[in-house]
């Protein structure tokens, strides 16, 4: 254990937002970080699916070493004696007595990214009824670390476009879920000591037939949103980010000892210029393993529907 900065972290996850958020009306999102770190060009997961992408951010590895499908996670429990536990595996060894909590829309991150041994408290429910009980968890049980996904946004941007004034609009919408979420921390009396995040795993296409797709590597797709705020955290635009960093960040956050960068497993880093704290190493660009050439799309084209 290294030194704990946060005793709580809280990472509202927003599928589908993609980079989309900068173009929607969310005050709420703006005053939050207002004073925090914020980058609209954060490279999500190669490919832009869901379970790629969630399953980077709560393992700290590529889906080329984690190897999670959006089928596998919806039938399959994570190994419990994967060489690459989930955040919420190290989280537990290092804190035995940390109050863990996923709740999400989309049940399979729960039931198949998570390990199933694991003492953690879940919830399933559409965002908007699955809200009201994040908040009530929130203030009756501060817990450590606690991931939500709110999968309204994706919801929208398949029936009608990524980047439509509808798929705006639920952005917007969700603001204001996104609001209550950080209002309960407040009102748990722990906002001063947690590091709040919003992240998305991917964006997504707008074609002409009125119905967005995700899974390619277009612009729309592969750019994504990352925001931090919370005591340490240094106001600035980050300059270069992966989805997969969450793990590296919340780690910290918490003074656990992350595993040694390898491009063969972890991948997971702490974005350059977030903390104040010379003992960070220099970010180093993974874009090879990506498939990725940092913010130079790829042909763009339509991938099939998930």
């Amino acid at each position: 254990m290294s030194t704990k900065r946060y005793s709580h972290v809280i990472v509202v996850g927003i599928d589908g937002a993609g980079s989309f958020i900068k173009d929607a009306d969310t005050p709420k999102f703006d005053s939050i970080f207002e004073n925090g770190a914020l980058t609209y060009g954060a490279l999500a997961s190669n490919p832009t699916i869901s379970a790629e992408c969630w399953g980077s951010m709560l393992i700290g590895v590529g889906p080329e070493v984690h190897g999670l499908t959006n089928a596998i996670v919806s039938s399959r429990e994570y190994p419990k004696d994967s060489p690459f536990p989930s955040l919420f595996r190290r989280i537990s060894k290092a804190i035995p007595d940390a109050k863990l909590g996923s709740f999400c829309d989309w049940n399979p991150i729960s039931a198949g990214i998570i390990e199933r041994d694991l003492k953690v408290d879940t919830a399933t429910a559409r965002d908007s009824e699955l809200t009201p009980m994040i908040c009530s968890y929130i203030k009756e049980n501060k817990p450590t670390f606690l991931f939500i996904q709110f999968d309204s946004v994706d919801g929208a941007g398949h029936s009608h476009g990524y980047g439509t004034p509808q798929h705006l609009t639920r952005i917007h919408e969700v603001d204001e879920l996104v609001y209550d979420v950080y209002k309960s921390a407040k009102d748990a009396e722990i906002l001063d000591d947690t590091l709040f995040i919003v992240i998305s795993d991917h964006g997504g296409t707008n074609p002409e037939n009125g119905g967005g797709s995700h899974g390619g590597w277009t612009d729309g797709e592969k750019y994504v949103t990352i925001a931090l705020c919370g005591k340490t955290v240094l106001p600035c635009e980050i300059s270069e980010a992966n989805v997969r960093d969450l793990s590296a960040i919340v780690l910290y956050a918490l003074g656990i000892d992350a595993p040694a960068f390898d491009e063969a497993g972890w991948t997971s880093q702490i974005p350059d210029g977030v903390f104040d704290d010379d003992n960070i190493p220099p970010y180093k660009d993974i874009s090879h393993l990506t498939g990725a050439a940092p913010r130079v799309s790829k042909v763009p084209h339509t991938s099939e529907l998930i």
